[in-house]
């Protein structure tokens, strides 16, 4: 699906080869405390758009698609309705995220936020349904809309429904 935005270089220093390593770092991190804060500590995004104000944060528990261990990831979300809206962006490097292949392969997965936990089924936005979301995702964190700039892929808006 061709990308309807003008793709812009990324900041320079993002595709640098220690970034990925370090996030990962960051990202399990950031899991570890808010699974033994129950979210009281993680639970806030306050890094780019999201400063200083900071933008909620849930857990996202899929299955490893090779390895069929249980993966564990912090994303920013959007509550609508029952369902939570998270997006594949990877800050908009070109691929997706590990997590977007493991709920394409299983879909069935977990949500926490703060204390609370619940079984999903995720699914992909469909264009009209991605079209509705963006807006407010973008409102949500202004970064989005970078970083849709800053790829060529059209970044995924998958939603959580609860089951």
């Amino acid at each position: 699906m061709a990308n309807k935005h003008t793709v812009r270089e990324r900041p320079e220093g993002l595709d640098k080869p220690w970034v990925k390593p370090f996030m990962n770092r960051m990202t399990k991190a950031n899991v570890w405390v808010y699974q033994k804060t129950n979210g009281l500590i993680g639970s806030k995004w306050r890094v780019g758009a999201a400063f200083p104000r900071g933008v909620d944060v849930c857990l996202l528990t899929t299955t490893g698609r090779k390895s069929g261990e249980e993966r564990v990831v912090p994303l920013l979300y959007l509550k609508e309705g029952d369902s939570v809206v998270v997006v594949a962006s990877t800050g908009g490097m070109p691929k997706n995220p590990a997590w977007f292949w493991n709920i394409k392969a299983n879909p069935s997965c977990e949500v926490q936020i703060m204390g609370e936990k619940w079984r999903a089924n995720a699914r992909i936005a469909d264009a009209e349904e991605r079209a509705k979301l963006w807006p407010k995702l973008v409102e949500l964190y202004f970064d989005y809309d970078n970083y849709q700039r800053w790829t060529d892929r059209v970044i995924p808006v998958v939603v959580l429904d609860p089951v």
